[in-house]
């Protein structure tokens, strides 16, 4: 019962608690710039891979396919090895930021870039789908209206089919969240990273000078916790969001 008590004091220790929510703050920033960067990447990924059919575009859109497939069927933890080893640093980043080393900087840009590029390749495949679901004759009614093709993309097609992926982007954001805890395998700075620093240091916090079973099973299940809180939200976000979408679809067919 001592070491029960004393794993949960190291929880409600003010340094540690803070420490944990600075890693929990490192999740979210990663997750949130891997997806903004993954659709930035992915939708131009899905509008090579869909609209470069003609002969003179046709090594875009193999070029396209093939990194989709290869990012799509190949571990994160993979490419998150790849990118440590040969992934170069810019020199503005080598510097301390946000209370990081430099060496820590490095790190988190380079198991950050990992993380879009498996990302962008996911999500390259859901805006497809959202591309496949707008009619083709949303093209034939953009020329007769005399907008250019690019103009059609941007303000007729894409429109629509982000409309239509909204629930399983979401989806997908709740999936890279979960991810992000494979950069702990490299030392990086986010949650799952800092739980284990912590856990090689219980003995400083817990009263007991040594570490415990129940410091493993307080400290994992505190950012179990964490994840499941985040997680669950952006969920019923997610249902929330379908369900909306099929009562708007049941006014447009009953209308």
């Amino acid at each position: 019962m001592e070491e029960v008590l004393g794993s949960l004091r190291m929880i409600t220790n003010p340094a540690v608690f803070a420490y944990i929510m600075k890693g929990v703050a490192f999740t979210v920033l990663i997750s949130v710039v891997a997806v903004l960067l993954g659709i930035f990447f992915g939708s131009i990924l899905a509008m090579v891979r869909n609209y470069c059919t003609s002969p003179k575009t046709r090594a875009f859109q193999w070029l396209s396919i093939a990194y989709i497939e290869i990012f799509r069927n190949t571990p994160l933890l993979l490419w998150i090895f790849i990118c440590l080893v040969f992934c170069p640093c810019p020199s503005i980043l080598n510097r301390k930021l946000w209370g990081l080393s430099s060496a820590e900087v490095k790190l988190l840009f380079k198991t950050a870039v990992a993380l879009i590029l498996f990302t962008s390749s996911v999500i390259a495949e859901i805006v497809r789908g959202g591309l496949n679901s707008v009619a083709h004759g949303q093209f034939e009614a953009g020329h007769a209206q005399g907008f250019s093709t690019v103009q059609i993309m941007l303000y007729i097609i894409l429109p629509q089919a982000f409309q239509n992926i909204v629930p399983t982007l979401l989806s997908q954001v709740i999936t890279t969240i979960k991810d992000s805890s494979y950069l702990a395998n490299v030392a990086t700075i986010e949650l799952m990273s800092r739980v284990k620093k912590l856990l090689s240091s219980a003995h400083r916090y817990n009263g007991l000078n040594t570490v415990n079973v129940s410091d493993v099973f307080v400290l994992f299940g505190f950012a179990c916790l964490i994840y499941f809180v985040i997680n669950f939200s952006l969920s019923c976000l997610v249902r929330w969001l379908r369900k909306r979408k099929k009562k708007a679809n049941l006014v447009k067919v009953t209308g």
